[in-house]
């Protein structure tokens, strides 16, 4: 079985920004993409792209969300200080060794590192589409301003100077 990367919003919503939502699971295709039923909640106007995604490029997997035990006692501590879709993707990945794709630094950096998760941003996402050839320089640029110009913050960095947060 496929470790599994699990999409906070943020992430999505940035893709689904710059127009490249089809293209994050073709980016890192060694894993599964999936989205946590708490997360999928949270998505609101790009919740119908995502839906194409996952029934018709089935290249997403929609994940009920529905701890117990050790998971639902995590993610009911991690919810009174985070948001319900960090503090999913958080407890699940505590609890099944998967990696969380989430530009939320601030909320989740410290825990997942505390805990030994593997975390992606967004800008890791773009810097392994560049890698890999998925995207061009150029095109990564383009992304980072789209993204920026529709009221989402994120580091504007030249891609070919950015060093990941993990090397895969």
């Amino acid at each position: 079985m496929k470790v599994k990367i699990v999409l906070d919003a943020d992430v999505l919503i940035h893709f689904s920004k710059a127009n490249m939502l089809s293209l994050l699971p073709e980016i890192l295709t060694e894993y599964d993409h999936v989205v946590l039923s708490t997360v999928y909640e949270e998505i609101g106007t790009i919740q119908g792209q995502l839906d194409n995604q996952i029934h018709f490029l089935k290249n997403i997997v929609l994940e009920t969300f529905n701890p117990t035990g050790e998971v639902l006692k995590e993610y009911a501590m991690l919810k009174n200080t985070f948001g319900k879709g960090e503090s999913a993707c958080m407890a699940y990945c505590k609890f099944t060794n998967n990696v969380i794709g989430s530009s939320n630094l601030k909320d989740i950096k410290a825990y997942c590192e505390r805990e030994s998760i593997t975390y992606l941003t967004t800008l890791d996402f773009l810097y392994y589409a560049y890698e890999r050839k998925k995207l061009s320089s150029a095109d990564c640029s383009k992304f980072i301003t789209d993204v920026i110009s529709k009221g989402s913050k994120l580091p504007n960095v030249d891609i070919t100077k950015y060093i990941p947060s993990v090397k895969l």
